[in-house]
């Protein structure tokens, strides 16, 4: 459980099972820096329920009220569900590239990969890497740091922490990179990610290291770059599948903030 420095009369006990929960889940998130990207999407998906169940009390609510943290609040969710929404349209693009060069390998039924495929989707990789490297540019803008010491915010705030690590270790897996080659990726996201809230890991489970296929690889043999592409391809699917569970979860998040606005 976390210490908690100052609490508001309206916030619940800390021993409220619905507080509870969500201590625990943040507990797992803490603790789960070697963790796969797609387990950490499984566990952002759990907290975000707990975090609705908190923000439906009435108690909760008030102090939510209070000031410009509702706001606050408010502005960070509509950052995450446009990260998560980019996150998704890359993997897309990601997924797309991978089975069109299945498709123009098993059409040419040659046993290499032509120049032009290879060609076509080294551009599509290109293109995917600077759409990665932009957003990742842009988070430096992203505050997911508390200025008060309030219990409620500062858990709230510690939750987009995590859900803005998890999702750049998704955009860094994307982009390709592998453990020896992305330590300059892995040092520009340590500066926006707190150290106690670090869930995002180059020991993950997932690699996409073999979508990065170069240009000059003309002479792969077909049947080793199918198997490499349909590996790739099952990883994209779970994190896709991730990815879409933790954006309805954002966008359920966000509109329980903006029902505490309007009331």
């Amino acid at each position: 459980m976390a210490n908690f420095h100052s609490r508001s009369n309206s916030f619940p006990s800390q021993s409220h099972p619905t507080i509870e929960s969500v201590e625990n889940q943040l507990c797992r998130l803490r603790d789960s820096e070697s963790t796969s990207v797609c387990s950490n999407l499984a566990s952002l998906r759990n907290l975000h329920e707990r975090i609705n169940d908190l923000i439906q009390m009435p108690s909760v609510q008030q102090t939510l009220s209070q000031g410009n943290w509702i706001n606050e609040l408010l502005e960070g969710s509509l950052k995450l569900v446009d990260l998560c929404s980019l996150s998704r349209e890359i993997m897309c693009l990601t997924k797309e590239s991978v089975q069109d060069l299945e498709s123009s390998i098993r059409r040419n039924k040659a046993e290499t990969a032509t120049s032009a495929d290879v060609s076509a989707y080294v551009a599509s990789r290109k293109k995917i890497t600077k759409m990665v490297n932009k957003s990742i540019k842009n988070l430096k803008s992203f505050n997911h740091k508390s200025t008060t010491d309030n219990d409620l915010l500062t858990m709230l705030k510690e939750t987009e922490s995590h859900d803005l690590s998890v999702l750049k270790s998704v955009l860094i897996l994307l982009s390709g990179e592998n453990k020896r080659s992305n330590q300059t990726s892995w040092s520009l996201l340590s500066k926006f990610t707190a150290q106690n809230s670090r869930v995002c890991s180059e020991s993950g489970a997932e690699d996409l290291s073999s979508l990065n296929i170069e240009k000059s690889t003309k002479n792969m043999d077909s049947k080793n770059m199918l198997k490499k592409l349909k590996s790739s391809e099952m990883t994209i699917q779970e994190i896709e599948e991730g990815l879409e569970a933790l954006f309805r979860s954002l966008v359920k998040t966000r509109v329980s903030l903006l029902n505490v606005l309007s009331h």
